[in-house]
């Protein structure tokens, strides 16, 4: 028999001994499955937008050089984790072997879609990622991962494309937590940061349901307001830098604010200051950036004396799956500022 697993995947940690997987250095990728692992046939990444966006900056786009890094990241530490932001992504898969016990509930040729991160996962890449030129976040691939006790996956809904799934799956976290928070308080204003994105469209389609009295969308940019406005999930629709201060929080109060719960979904740094100023007293910031700096915002809303409670989402909540898609089939705008979105990368590939 050999060494005992562990339902967090403590027995795959090659390197430092006693961490989680997800602080490893390394992680044990081999394909035999221990007794409640899953083993997934990869058919396509998704590289969250932080770790994506500092890739193709520090390679100034060349689609070659950034395959090259993310093959390297995954051959040294046998997972995708991006060793400047810590963040990774999550995989579309087809479950190929069941572990005996299992607490999954998965099945020989499911598809699914793995809704922990990428930093924690088991991979092996083996097409060398032939099939993706570097110009998108999804990367079609082939090889396999390992998905724990403890791991969480969902099956890909029929009614919807593999893409487009991958695309909500991979944020399904912030607009359940936007709900819960959102419930919370009476007829609340609700500001997100980056609303035109895919987390944000989402948190604010979900603030609204929850019973947000006003949704107020912040873009960096007028186009991305024009796309915002036609999705009519924001009440109102404003264009600030979310990395000035000063300007965020004029802006939110311009249309409505203080909010009493802002959401941070844009994957630049800099963003804490402007996202407390623009909340009132008793009032909930929520990050979901992997930009986010744990000491700006701790020392930020000390120093401007700042009563707000802050939250970082952490991806999960019982149920976040099917929420985020129940939101996606309700909300139509919705749909669409991620349809538009796969078409633009889609469309970036097709450029020499």
């Amino acid at each position: 028999m050999r060494v005992p697993f562990s339902p967090v995947g403590l027995h795959r940690v090659v390197a430092p001994v006693g961490v989680l997987p997800q602080a490893a250095e390394r992680l044990d990728t081999r394909r035999e499955v221990w007794p409640d692992e899953t083993r997934v046939r990869v058919e396509r990444l998704n590289l969250d937008a932080a770790s994506f966006r500092q890739l193709d900056e520090t390679y100034d786009g060349d689609g070659d050089r950034l395959r090259a890094a993310v093959l390297d990241i995954v051959a040294r530490r046998g997972k995708m984790q991006n060793p400047e932001t810590g963040s990774g992504g999550m995989l579309v898969g087809t479950v190929e072997e069941v572990g005996r016990e299992s607490p999954l509930g998965l099945r020989v040729g499911d598809r699914v879609a793995t809704l922990v991160s990428l930093t924690l996962t088991p991979l092996v890449i083996e097409d060398g990622l032939g099939r993706w030129d570097g110009r998108s976040e999804q990367v079609p691939a082939d090889g396999y991962a390992i998905l724990f006790g403890r791991s969480i996956a969902a099956v890909l809904p029929e009614d919807l494309p593999p893409e487009l799934s991958l695309s909500v799956l991979d944020v399904c976290g912030a607009p359940a937590l936007t709900a819960r928070v959102v419930g919370r308080y009476v007829d609340p204003v609700v500001a997100v940061v980056g609303g035109a994105g895919k987390s944000g469209s989402l948190s604010l389609a979900a603030a609204k349901s929850a019973g947000a009295s006003r949704t107020i969308g912040v873009v960096p940019q007028p186009a991305e307001a024009d796309l915002l406005v036609g999705a009519r999930v924001a009440d109102t629709v404003v264009v600030a830098d979310a990395r000035d201060p000063v300007a965020l929080s004029e802006a939110v109060t311009r249309a409505g604010g203080p909010a009493d719960v802002t959401v941070v979904c844009v994957d630049v740094p800099g963003c804490e200051g402007g996202a407390i100023l623009s909340t009132s007293d008793g009032g909930t910031v929520i990050f979901f950036s992997m930009a986010t700096s744990f000491s700006a915002a701790a020392l930020g809303a000390e120093g401007l004396a700042a009563d707000v409670t802050m939250l970082v989402g952490n991806g999960y909540l019982p149920g976040h799956a099917d929420y985020a898609l129940s939101v996606l089939r309700g909300h139509p705008g919705v749909r669409r500022l991620f349809e538009r979105r796969l078409m633009s990368a889609d469309a970036a590939k097709l450029k020499p």
